[in-house]
């Protein structure tokens, strides 16, 4: 009975680090932060180009501009992959890019006809569209 009793036990530890070891690493999760105003959002990124091309740019600090009263946006230096296609609805705390340069961070949520591509969605948006204000607004994507 013991030596069974000892081989469960072994078992389960061997188990519990496999877990730990296989665990992925943060740089390996497909998410991201926004910070802005001293608030942080998560964010769950979508599996494409364009979010593997922006991480390799993070951290990222930047100054968005207001745009219909419905976004903020900003022209990166650089041209992104694309994957564009009809936004549709348009759900507040979407963020994608808009052509293969312009990034944007929307925090209301209504109907749209452009072409977008997918970057990611921040994961509780409520006060977004607050926190963001009028005008221009300092973001840190990391």
């Amino acid at each position: 009975m013991k030596k069974q009793n000892y081989m469960t036990k072994i078992g389960a530890v061997s188990v519990a680090l496999l877990a730990l070891v296989s665990a992925p690493k943060a740089e390996e999760l497909n998410t991201m932060e926004i910070v802005i105003k001293d608030k942080v959002y998560a964010v769950e990124l979508a599996e494409n180009q364009t979010t593997d091309a922006l991480k390799k740019m993070l951290p990222l600090t930047i100054d968005m501009s207001e745009l219909h009263g419905n976004e903020k946006y900003y022209y990166l230096d650089r041209s992104l992959p694309t994957n564009a296609k009809p936004a549709g609805k348009i759900s507040n705390g979407d963020i994608m890019l808009f052509g293969d340069d312009c990034l944007v961070v929307f925090y209301k949520s209504f109907d749209n006809p452009y072409s977008y591509t997918k970057i990611g969605h921040i994961s509780n948006p409520e006060d977004l569209a607050q926190i963001l204000g009028n005008g221009k607004v300092t973001v840190t994507f990391k």
